[in-house]
């Protein structure tokens, strides 16, 4: 049975270097997105950890179904009936010194129900400026194999923060059936400044398709501060509720899935496609 108008959210947060903590502020923001009427919860990437420095997260990786981040998502699905994506958590590989940034789902009885390893890594460095990243050093990509799942509240595509720039990626999703497309994030101030709402409706026009941004927010134990701007974004690209703040916030909406469907039917811009 699906769900014509579900309660969705995007929760922002600024996680810091200890798990316990960053779960014990993640269940308050759950819980308050349920008390607020949402079936569907995001948490943003790094939403468990976000330490002084990249390796920190090894010291925590977790292995493919076990672990307390793992546990905590369970729990917390099934304690509330909500269905969560827990933006990324840190699941270990094969290499000692990497692990996978992993998109893990749980519906409402707290049984998983996807992963998705992110596809994009964020090597970069940021015009003008001494900022620059490489999560290559720490994380394994995933293979680049679209994941979209069935739900109470229609079809859902996976993807994490840096993806947002392949549009490939969301063109595939919505080829495969996605109605929602989720992108936990922890997109930093600069680049959130320059292109965050951008990329965050482009994404969602282009495939008519309600998107689920949540970020982190914030000064982070790294120095890194991110852009926060939570948002949700309609099938018609606008932005439907978006975080008033820089500090953790729930951020609450509905999706009309007639009114999708209409515009899907109306302007049926993914049947006009003429390159593959």
């Amino acid at each position: 049975m699906t769900n014509d108008k579900p309660g969705i959210a995007a929760i922002q947060m600024c996680s810091g270097a200890d798990v316990a903590t960053n779960l014990e502020l993640a269940g308050e923001l759950l819980a308050d997105a349920a008390r607020q009427g949402a079936a569907l919860a995001v948490l943003p990437e790094n939403f468990a950890i976000m330490g002084a420095n990249e390796t920190d997260k090894l010291a925590v990786a977790e292995h493919d179904g076990n672990g307390p981040i793992q546990d905590f998502l369970a729990t917390t699905a099934r304690a509330h009936g909500l269905w969560i994506v827990g933006g990324t958590v840190p699941l270990a590989s094969t290499d000692p010194d990497r692990v996978y940034p992993t998109c893990l789902v749980y519906d409402d009885h707290g049984e998983r129900v996807a992963r998705y390893d992110k596809i994009h890594l964020f090597d970069v460095g940021l015009p003008d400026s001494r900022e620059s990243y490489r999560e290559s050093a720490t994380f394994v990509a995933g293979d680049p194999t679209p994941v979209v799942i069935d739900s109470p509240f229609g079809r859902i595509g996976l993807s994490v923060c840096y993806d947002l720039r392949f549009p490939e990626l969301y063109r595939a999703l919505a080829s495969a059936g996605a109605e929602i497309v989720v992108a936990p994030s922890a997109f930093t101030h600069t680049t959130g400044r320059a292109h965050w709402h951008v990329l965050t409706r482009a994404r969602a026009v282009e495939n008519l398709t309600t998107l689920i941004a949540p970020n982190q927010t914030g000064h982070h134990p790294s120095g890194r501060r991110t852009y926060g701007h939570s948002l949700i974004v309609d099938a018609w690209g606008q932005v439907t509720a978006e975080a008033q703040s820089e500090d953790n916030e729930v951020v609450v909406d509905t999706i009309d899935r007639n009114r999708q469907q209409e515009l899907r039917a109306g302007f049926p811009c993914l049947t006009h496609r003429r390159l593959p």
